[in-house]
């Protein structure tokens, strides 16, 4: 018999679970009317909240941010929600209107009402779900992480700015640097240069988080700077628009504060505050930093710069190969004379390279030399006529022009153009000229002339002119910049034909309305016409040939005020018609062959300024003519040589004496230069503390049997900048610590603004240790003393060593140079730094077989010795690397009293 398997299942649990399952049907058929007002209105909510979040979404990509990834999942599947509940929606509609009746239980297919009941259920917790997942998303987008620099579209480098990029780029890697200065000239390349530094941190980031660039312009404003640099950082938008520059500053510290940045602030014209801007200031603590462009040297220190360089024009060879770059080699090459005469154009670009650029692409494709020559012509006569220069470079300059702060320095920038070009102009020469136009007009001749130094310090700040030691020199390119200035902008009325090579002067015609005009270093000989120049200013007439001035060339120039006639050395007589220039304030003559000035000069009752130097025919100044220049400022008659003959009825007889007591007269008297030859001329000049403070050239020239001269007589000169001595009796240049002669004890700073001393012809003079006391001492020229033996003697300089312990001597020496001295065996007995030393020149000189140098001397930086080489050969070295620090550097003569020059390596 087989086993019986027997199932026992419960009846009432089947029934149990048939009726749940009926009633759950029976609920989602019956509650489907108010399920589906409910999924419409949960559709509805969702919608919104999707709406709310895209919403913060695209702000925060404007923002140059991006959404999240789990936000970009939600969004898209409540859009697809949206659409199946919309597709679910409308299918429910259609079957209610077939099937459906009300509420759901009169229905004609009730399992039809079941299936959408169960889906309309199942939706509703899907959007429940959803509207709670979108209500977490407390943030919906993140930052991208910022293009470290947008690279900025440029030409290639500039030939010859890549030593100064890589300058600039070094400085970037220095820790203790964190503001660097770009200041030159407009158009010079510093914008290009700034340029060449964005573009390369996008290829090497060097660590940094952002690069800014910023245009600042002449037009400050700080708001602008904050929303471009929010802009940069993602920061910027229409709410942080709306908010105060205090709060912007904010927000961009708070940014910057956290990362390495670097900010570059191009064409800036005033001082940029960082703290008001929001940028953290660049530190040892802050290792970001900035990097700035101006055209102003100023704002360097304004700035703070750690470090600054200038961007200087290009050498000659760099310009060429910019020239040519732009030119072209199919012009260059198209006749064989195009070469030589474009480097003639180059030239006259100066190396500018805005100008440089201009030109060139101008002459591209000019093939014939007739073209060539027009155009420099044109650069030559009126560079403003030529293509670009007017539209392109000279707006440009022109806004240094227009930032300098006053009307009387922007005149004062003009009247520089009245020199011929590449012309170094003395700055004391220029101050006078200035004064007497008027320019400055204060009544005390040291504050106006204090006023001029600060005004050639603004030009040279501004980058307008170029400092040369006491000289300035106005680029070629700024020079006709003003013409253009001064003729088509200005309308002043100036006429410039300085270096043109004229042998006469322009029709008298021109003339008219005339108010400066500068004929200079051309070859005029003859003044013999006569004219109205009835608003003529300034006449510049020196270095020409002149031989002879028409009695009345100058009768109809009534408010003529400055009048140059220095460097004619054929012109022997002035006119008696110069009584007629009753406004003439400066007078120069210096450098002429003027044998006696005629009595009509006295008539010039308003002259400030006269200048006789260096006319060594010069033998008749007439009495009374000095003194009666009553408003007189200046007075100048150095000159290393005196004339032989001097007449009985001039005050330069008695070795000057008179001389010096018109002076005494002139209450006015602030700037002297002057030449005395005897020793009583000289007490009486000692003997008034007016004459020696106001003091700045004196040339002694001792012929009287004087044997000694104590020369901290002359240390109450405290603005005494050049000394000429000459004496073939001196023995002894004392220097005393009491005597009657020298009231107080020497101190070691007595001649502190001497830098100029020539000593010439001393036979009888053994040493110079006096110039101890002489510590800006930049010339020293020794010549024709036979007894010399020391320039500095240990013995003497033992005696006064307390006065001048201490004392660097010699410390900004640039050139010495020793003829003539057979008995000169030392100059200094021990090693000196010559930090500023650029020369020294040796000649006659046998027993000199030392120089006072080592290897510390020749240590950091360049500089020359001059000499036979016969006397080079036995030099005496202080070490073996002192004599190997200095190689030949011409050896084109084989006689042995051939001058070599040494040069340090």
């Amino acid at each position: 018999m087989g086993n019986v398997c027997s199932i026992s299942i419960s009846c009432d649990a089947i029934f149990s679970r048939c009726i749940d399952c009926c009633v759950r049907k029976a609920t989602f058929a019956c509650q489907l009317e108010d399920n589906l007002d409910a999924l419409k209105n949960a559709l509805e909510d969702l919608i919104q909240a999707r709406n709310d979040v895209m919403t913060r979404v695209l702000i925060a990509e404007q923002q140059h941010m991006k959404r999240l990834n789990r936000v970009q999942l939600w969004l898209t599947r409540v859009q697809a929600e949206e659409i199946e509940v919309s597709q679910l929606l409308q299918g429910i509609k259609s079957q209610q209107t077939e099937n459906v009746g009300i509420g759901g239980f009169c229905s004609r297919n009730y399992k039809s009402t079941y299936k959408f009941g169960k889906k309309v259920d199942k939706k509703l917790k899907f959007v429940a779900t959803l509207m709670s997942e979108g209500s977490d998303f407390q943030v919906v987008a993140e930052r991208i992480p910022e293009v470290v620099v947008d690279e900025r579209p440029s030409e290639p480098m500039i030939f010859g700015l890549e030593s100064t990029f890589d300058k600039v780029w070094k400085c970037l890697a220095e820790e203790q640097v964190g503001i660097i200065g770009l200041y030159g000239m407009g158009g010079v390349g510093k914008t290009t240069l700034l340029t060449q530094i964005n573009n390369k941190f996008f290829d090497t980031q060097n660590g940094f988080d952002v690069v800014m660039w910023i245009v600042v312009s002449k037009d400050l404003q700080i708001d602008k700077i904050q929303e471009n640099i929010g802009k940069r950082i993602g920061l910027f938008d229409e709410l942080w628009r709306n908010k105060s520059p205090e709060e912007k500053a904010i927000d961009i510290f708070k940014f910057l504060n956290k990362r390495k940045f670097v900010l570059l602030l191009d064409d800036v014209w005033e001082r940029v505050d960082l703290i008001k801007v929001g940028v953290p200031v660049p530190s040892s603590k802050f290792s970001s930093k900035v990097v700035f462009t101006t055209r102003f040297i100023d704002i360097c220190g304004l700035m703070e710069a750690h470090r600054k360089f200038k961007v200087e024009c290009l050498q000659n060879e760099e310009a060429w190969k910019l020239f040519q770059n732009k030119v072209g080699e199919e012009t260059l090459d198209s006749h064989p004379d195009i070469p030589e005469l474009a480097k003639i154009v180059t030239k006259e670009c100066g190396g500018l390279p805005l100008a440089l650029i201009t030109i060139g692409r101008a002459m591209a494709y000019k093939k014939t030399p007739e073209e060539w020559n027009y155009a420099i012509q044109v650069l030559k006569r009126s560079a403003s006529e030529f293509p670009g220069m007017g539209k392109e470079v000279y707006p440009l300059l022109k806004f240094s022009y227009d930032s300098l702060s006053s009307d009387t320095i922007r005149s004062c920038l003009l009247y520089c153009c009245l020199f011929p070009e590449d012309y170094s102009i003395s700055k004391s020469h220029l101050i006078d000229c200035w004064i007497g136009e008027g320019f400055l007009d204060e009544f005390d001749r040291n504050e106006a002339q204090y006023k001029g130094y600060y005004i050639i310090g603004v030009l040279l700040h501004a980058c307008l002119v170029e400092e040369e030691a006491d000289r300035i020199k106005m680029h070629d390119v700024i020079r006709d910049m003003g013409l253009w200035i001064a003729s088509d902008i200005e309308k002043e009325n100036i006429m410039v034909q300085a270096g043109g090579g004229l042998t006469v002067l322009p029709e008298v015609t021109k003339w008219q309305g005339v108010r400066r005009m500068s004929m200079m270093e051309n070859e005029i000989e003859d003044l013999l016409e006569t004219s109205t120049f009835p608003h003529l200013l300034t006449l510049f007439l020196n270095s020409n040939r002149l031989m002879t001035i028409k009695c009345d060339f100058f009768h109809s120039m009534p408010l003529l005020k400055v009048l140059d006639l220095s460097c004619n050395r054929f012109l022997n007589a002035l006119p008696s018609g110069i009584s007629n220039l009753v406004s003439l304030q400066y007078l120069n003559l210096s450098r002429t062959s003027i044998k006696e000035l005629p009595e009509e000069l006295k008539l010039l009752a308003n002259l400030k300024c006269l200048n006789l130097e260096h006319m060594i025919f010069l033998r008749t100044i007439p009495h009374q003519m000095i003194c009666n220049f009553s408003m007189l400022h200046v007075f100048k008659m150095f000159s290393y040589n005196s004339p032989i003959y001097i007449a009985p009825d001039s005050v330069l007889c008695g070795g000057h004496e008179f001389l010096v007591e018109e002076l005494l007269g002139l209450k006015h008297l602030n700037m002297l230069s002057i030449t005395l030859k005897g020793t009583h001329a000289l007490q009486r000049f000692l003997s008034s503390h007016m004459l020696q403070n106001c003091t700045q050239s004196l040339s002694l020239q001792l012929i009287d049997d004087s044997k000694s001269l104590s020369i901290l007589t002359l240390a109450h000169m405290k603005h005494l900048q050049a000394l000429h001595l000459v004496s073939e009796n001196l023995k002894e240049l004392k220097i005393d610590c009491k005597g009657e002669d020298v009231p107080e004890a020497p101190k070691p700073h007595d001649f502190h603004s001497l830098h100029t001393v020539d000593i010439n012809s001393c036979v009888k003079l053994r040493h110079l240790t006096w110039l101890a006391f002489a510590p800006s001492l930049k010339f020293l020229y020794v010549s024709n003393c036979s007894s010399m033996e020391d320039i500095i003697s240990a013995e003497t300089l033992v005696e006064v060593s307390e006065m001048v312990r201490n004392l660097n001597l010699f410390a900004k020496l640039e050139l010495l140079k020793l003829e003539n001295l057979e008995n000169l065996k030392s100059i200094y007995w021990d090693a000196l730094p010559f930090s500023h030393l650029k020369e020294i020149s040796v000649i006659g000189c046998p027993k000199l077989l030392k120089l006072p140098l080592n290897s510390n001397s020749t240590k950091d930086h360049k500089f020359l010795v001059k000499g036979q080489k016969s006397w080079w050969d036995e030099l005496q070295w202080e070490d073996e690397a002192t004599q190997n620090a200095f190689h030949p550097v011409s050896n084109m003569f084989e006689d042995f009293s051939a001058i070599f020059e040494f040069d340090f390596c």
